[in-house]
Parts: C-alpha cells; structure tokens; sequence
C-alpha cells in the first residue's frame, strides 16, 4: 500500500527500532531506583536529555520527556498557568491549533479564564497586529503552533516570540509537526515552551517531550509527583526516549536533503494537477508552509469520499478531520480559513515521509483523476 498520511504518523525507523532494542536490553532499570542498574538508566536519560536539548537549541535543565504531544501541550499549559495565575486570567490561541490545545483552552474557559481565539487570513496564518491588540494587561500566556498540521502553513514563530516577549507574555508553541522538519532554536525564536513527539518523526509512539526554559517558573499539575523532576508522575520510559532521541538525532542530520526531496514531489504533485486540470484547490500560504504537507479541496467532492476510494486503490491519504459516527466533521482549519461547512467537507492532505517517491504520487494522481471522473460522469448522468 502506498502511504502518504506522515502527518499523521510515522512508522519506526530501523535506528530507532534498534536504539529501543539496545535500551530495554541493557538499560532496563528504573531511573530512579539508587541501584547501579538504576544509576545506568538515569545516564543513559540524562546524554538524552542532553542531545534533545541540542537540537532546539534549548538546556537540559528545560527538557521533560512525556508520553506524547498530547500530553506535552496539556502539561505545559497547565503548568506554566498554575504558576502564573496570580498575574492574571487571559490566554490568547489561535482558532487552528491542534485539537489538544484547542480542546484544552475550551476547558479552561470553564476554569475561569479568559481565551482570545485568533483568527487566521485565507492562507492560515494570524495578523501580527490581531495579536498585538489581543494583548492586556492580565494576558499571561499564549499558544500559537508553528505550523498547521492540515495544510502545513508556518507562523512567523520569531515575531510573534518577540512580541509577546514586550509585553511579558509567556509563549508556548506546538512544534509536533515542524520539529526535524525545519530547524527550531528556541532562543532565536523567543519561544519559553513548546511540545514535540516521537512518532512524527520515526521514532516510537507513546513518547514526546516538552521545553520549558528553566528561567520560567512552572507549578506541577500533579503534587507531589517525583518523576521528571515533578513534572510529570509514572516510571520514565527510558528505552522508549533512547529510540526517540535517536530518531531525532538521524531526521534533524538529514533535514536539509530531506527538505530538498520534499519539495522536488511538492512540484510533481501540483504540476500533475495542473496538467490532469483536475477541480482541485491547494490550501495553506503558497511560501510559508510545510514542503511535505499538502492539503487539497476537491471541488464537489467529499474528502470522506475520496479518502475511501483512494484505500480502496491501496493508498492511504488523510480527511483532515476525524470521522465520528460514520459523519465526517467539517475541518476546524478549513472552516477558519473562510470556507463553508460544505467546502470544510471537502478537504483532503496528503503528506511525505522518507520513503515516498514520485511514483506514488503519480499512482495518486491517477486515482484522484479516476475519483474525480466517476464523480462527474455521476452528476451528468
């Protein structure tokens, strides 16, 4: 089957099937226990810890290693605002995040907080100036993504770090997507948080990690929680954090070709749509984006559809937003972008990984032409 839903989730890669493979073997202890074999498994996190720190450009001091970017977004958040509560009660967003975030920021509203919700121009990223006039006096944090998981459109991270840094605002960014994507230095972008997670990027599922800057002060969500120092309860998955930093260490090494690569089937992929003339419109800022993201609205023709069709010609691409009762939901971006419920509907992403070639993405093509054929052949009939 081809696979081209990366976004979503990527398999292992052998370097980090092994790392997990040597870790679990040799350094299964707990990391807390006072044991040699203890002592053993809390070094080998602590040279991680060091490496993760590395290649944010961040300290070891600030790394906290999680179970994913769910949980990463969640406790930062959680944390960074329990500190801070007493400075006030606003938080700004964006009406794009991922739904971990967004879901959160609805809960805290209940919790008596006050959310600003930015909104986003056609191409999906925010207006400086919004973000400016949503600032107060009482605004203590905001949480804005580097880059959109649907249509791969990047915010000016630096800027918006910069601005909030004025104002005294501490800011969190949700890099699941972008980290080993595109370089991420956490001081030359101003940012004091952000999450990432393994499996974006080969490495195992159920293991991520968020960055605090050890400057920022930060209240554990769950008292008296000795793990992590506090941050987090439950035993540290050291073999599971070996194979995502050693994921992380092979994708941040080839970046720079991989980024190249992208782009050369980014070209194939739209130069083919031009030439089929299909009724498809591609999403998201035609610069800043993600090369190996591209999100598509098929004109007339549920993403739900299409996405069934093509599995059914053994090739897995994304709906961009969850089915839930067999009822596509229309996509959270699509519709803060300025589209309708039904043109929301009519969203599909496709995504790269390591081992796509342009031979997939033909194969797709024929398979959307094919999709996109029957569909008019049906409403002419």
């Amino acid at each position: 089957m081809i696979y081209l839903d990366y976004a979503a989730t990527t398999p292992m890669s052998k370097e980090a099937i092994n790392a997990f493979v040597e870790a679990a073997t040799a350094y299964f202890g707990n990391a807390s226990s006072l044991h040699d074999i203890g002592s053993n498994a809390e070094r080998l996190l602590t040279i991680c810890r060091q490496e993760l720190a590395a290649l944010i450009g961040g300290e070891e001091r600030g790394i906290y290693f999680t179970s994913g970017g769910t949980e990463a977004n969640i406790l930062a958040i959680r944390s960074l605002i329990n500190a801070h509560r007493h400075r006030g009660n606003h938080l700004i967003t964006t009406k794009i995040e991922h739904a971990s975030l967004y879901h959160l920021f609805q809960q805290l509203e209940t919790e008596g907080f006050e959310v600003t919700y930015l909104p986003v121009n056609q191409f999906g990223q925010i207006d400086i100036d919004d973000l400016e006039r949503a600032i107060t006096p009482k605004t203590i944090l905001a949480s804005i993504q580097h880059a959109n998981s649907e249509i791969g459109t990047i915010q000016p991270v630096a800027e918006i770090g910069w601005r909030l840094r004025h104002h005294g605002v501490i800011f969190h960014s949700d890099c699941v997507q972008t980290f080993g994507k595109i370089r991420i230095d956490v001081k030359r972008m101003f940012v004091d948080s952000l999450s990432v997670s393994a499996h974006k990027i080969y490495g195992p599922k159920g293991v991520g990690a968020v960055y605090i800057d050890p400057r920022i002060k930060w209240q554990p969500c769950f008292p008296n929680a000795t793990h992590e120092y506090g941050f987090r309860p439950g035993t540290v998955n050291v073999p599971g954090i070996a194979s995502f930093v050693t994921a992380a260490q092979h994708i941040c090494d080839n970046m720079d070709s991989e980024h190249a690569r992208f782009e050369q089937l980014r070209r194939c992929l739209l130069a083919l749509i031009r030439e089929k003339s299909l009724p498809v419109t591609v999403e998201g800022h035609p610069d800043a984006r993600l090369p190996h993201i591209v999100g598509l609205s098929a004109h007339g023709i549920e993403g739900q559809y299409i996405l069934l069709e093509c599995n059914r010609d053994n090739i897995a691409i994304s709906a961009g937003s969850a089915c839930q009762v067999g009822k596509q939901a229309p996509s959270r971006t699509m519709l803060a972008v300025g589209k309708s419920a039904e043109e929301a509907k009519q969203f599909i992403r496709v995504s790269f990984g390591k081992w796509t070639t342009e031979k997939d993405i033909h194969r797709f093509i024929s398979s959307l032409e094919r999709i996109c054929q029957q569909r008019k052949e049906l409403e002419t009939s």
